[in-house]
């Protein structure tokens, strides 16, 4: 059996971290976690006591392909950025350009400690066969727009080949917001989840415009949209950014099945706002932790986000203790994980997925982390360019800066390309 031995351990579950090896079974799932040599098999990584594992990071939100628009329609507000640039810049894309962003960020995003991420765009067979290939875990789901019946047979044809794939791979159904699907629609999307028994990933009161056009065109305030479309007793609803959701609302998503995805980078970047994310965490309401797509943030780094929703807060708020390190670190692990769909992933413990990333801490900026203080550490002086390894379901993917199921230098040489023919002879840099 593979063991990742004398390493300090860290998962949401613990106060303290401890020493000690991890051993993974032949199930891909944690069998073990002993003290320091007393695991068994065959190692896979040696810490030496200077390395730290945690739960693979998860990007709850973000839409991998984008990647490829990086840099498009830079400083703009949200609704011109996407309908002058975006948009146009979306309608060149090709099946083969979808892959080969999605490949892109696997590099980035495996590299960087993240091991599952919820993604909607189109093409997503394309974005699926990436994530089969790369080893990773994920939630994925065909964007909808308007009263669609074919991008909704898209989605479920998606369901139909990937769902429950390994048990790595989830599907869910992706109407792409309230005010891009119509009410009668977003209905009609949330019966077919939950005939279905899938789950919903939904952008919700992104910005303050949203809310606005809720109140004028439906006359209806969020926690009754979300009630009266059923969007509540789908299996598992994800409501990516919710950064206007009226506080005296948000104990309605207070439920098992939904989860709150902040992207803090994201929406200070578009100008957007600050989600009531101590709000939230009063309330009893799940929160993950997402990048948005690249083209808005522009990282695909969930290190990046921890940072900076501990921070944010804390600067809003004028409290220090405002979302504290323990918090964001359950937020980018577990949280996302079960916002995904994987009940079983997101904590370093017996029966749970080996979904494992292995940190460097022999560096200037980990003197003086201990067993007590490691969510501290990992937040405010921890960096994505610390990950040695990152492994899914017992699967090593990267190691010590290699690559183990990617072509590198074939994955950037082609992204570099469709880069180019996609804004070539094309005004999408201002």
């Amino acid at each position: 059996m593979p063991v990742i031995k004398n390493v300090l351990i860290w998962d949401s579950s613990r106060r303290d971290a401890q020493y000690g090896d991890i051993v993974i079974g032949e199930s891909g799932l944690i069998s073990a976690v002993t003290p320091p040599g007393a695991g068994r098999g065959d190692v896979v990584y040696n810490g030496g006591g200077r390395c730290l594992a945690l739960p693979g990071l998860v990007n709850a939100h973000t839409h991998v392909s984008m990647t490829l628009l990086r840099g498009i329609g830079e400083e703009l507000p949200l609704m011109e950025w996407l309908h002058k640039k975006i948009f146009p810049a979306e309608e060149k894309l090709t099946a083969c350009n979808i892959r080969s962003g999605a490949d892109l960020a696997m590099l980035e995003m495996i590299s960087g400690g993240v091991t599952c991420f919820c993604d909607m765009y189109y093409f997503m067979d394309e974005v699926a066969a990436s994530l089969v290939e790369s080893g990773m875990r994920g939630a994925l789901c065909r964007g909808l727009t308007g009263d669609d019946d074919q991008k909704i047979s898209e989605n479920l044809a998606l369901a139909e080949k990937y769902d429950g794939f390994e048990g790595r791979v989830a599907v869910q159904l992706g109407p792409h917001a309230p005010y891009t699907v119509p009410r009668d629609a977003v209905r009609k999307i949330a019966d077919i989840a939950r005939e279905k028994n899938l789950g919903v990933h939904f952008h919700w009161l992104e910005t303050k415009s949203e809310l606005d056009t809720m109140r004028d065109r439906y006359k209806t305030e969020p926690a009754e949209y979300l009630e009266s479309t059923g969007l509540l007793e789908v299996r598992e609803l994800i409501l990516a950014h919710s950064v206007w959701f009226p506080e005296e609302q948000i104990s309605c998503a207070a439920r098992d099945n939904v989860t709150v995805v902040h992207n803090p980078k994201s929406n200070l970047k578009l100008g957007s706002g600050f989600a009531p994310v101590r709000g939230f965490l009063s309330a009893g309401v799940r929160v993950a932790l997402g990048t948005d797509g690249a083209a808005s943030n522009n990282r695909l780094d969930i290190w990046d986000e921890m940072r900076t929703a501990a921070l944010m807060h804390k600067g809003y708020h004028m409290d220090p203790t405002a979302t504290g390190a323990k918090d964001v670190l359950r937020m980018a692990t577990v949280g996302g994980a079960r916002g995904a769909g994987f009940k079983n992933t997101g904590l370093l413990q017996p029966d749970f997925t080996a979904d494992i990333i292995i940190v460097d801490t022999d560096n200037p900026r980990y003197v003086g982390l201990d067993e007590t203080n490691v969510p501290e550490f990992a937040v405010y002086a921890g960096s994505s360019r610390d990950v040695r390894a990152s492994m899914v379901a017992g699967r090593m993917l990267y190691k010590d800066g290699e690559f183990l199921t990617l072509d590198r230098e074939k994955i950037l040489r082609r992204a570099g390309e469709d880069r180019r023919s996609i804004t070539k002879n094309s005004n999408f840099s201002g």
